[in-house]
């Protein structure tokens, strides 16, 4: 009999969602998606470990620009903040807590309008950008932009969702 090698079980990664305001609509679809998202992030990464926690507020364009103001010192409102838990690097332990993770409906729904994404397709990206952000991943120089979003490219197309980097055709 033939044994395969034994290996890490993957992260476990508990998450709270939250719908604090916005027309996101029921929760459950919400957490659905931030949990395929979530594993298809681990599993490209191929994390292992004891387990962690994320938290996901899923909120509207007003509250994510107070946020902005105080935490980046931005007064406007943005699709997607990301607040470790952590200072991280990649390839660093995970945590046991990995930090929190705010979306803001209107621009995510304005974003997908404007270059022609589904939103559940569009929020899933920035679920998992915001995760890429939580393991320490950036996107100031354009090295390691190119890392983010070529693992991005990687972790979406598990999850069947187009690049989102790509050129369209409106462009």
């Amino acid at each position: 009999m033939t044994r395969s090698p034994k290996t890490a079980p993957s992260l476990k990664v508990a998450i709270d969602v939250s719908v604090e305001a916005g027309d996101w609509g029921p929760k459950r679809p919400l957490s659905t998606l931030a949990r395929k998202a979530v594993t298809a992030a681990i599993a490209e990464l191929g994390l292992t470990g004891q387990g962690s926690e994320l938290s996901i507020l899923f909120t509207d364009d007003d509250a994510i620009q107070q946020l902005n103001a105080e935490w980046r010192g931005k007064d406007k409102p943005t699709n997607v903040l990301s607040f470790p838990a952590f200072p991280m690097k990649i390839g660093n332990p995970v945590p046991p807590m990995l930090g929190d993770i705010v979306m803001a409906r209107e621009t995510i729904e304005r974003e997908a309008r404007l270059d022609g994404k589904q939103v559940e397709h569009h929020v899933t990206h920035l679920v998992v950008h915001g995760v890429l952000h939580l393991l320490g991943y950036d996107h100031e120089d354009d090295s390691e932009a190119e890392l983010m979003e070529s693992t991005e490219r990687r972790i979406l197309a598990r999850l069947a969702i187009a690049d989102p980097y790509a050129v369209s055709e409106k462009d």
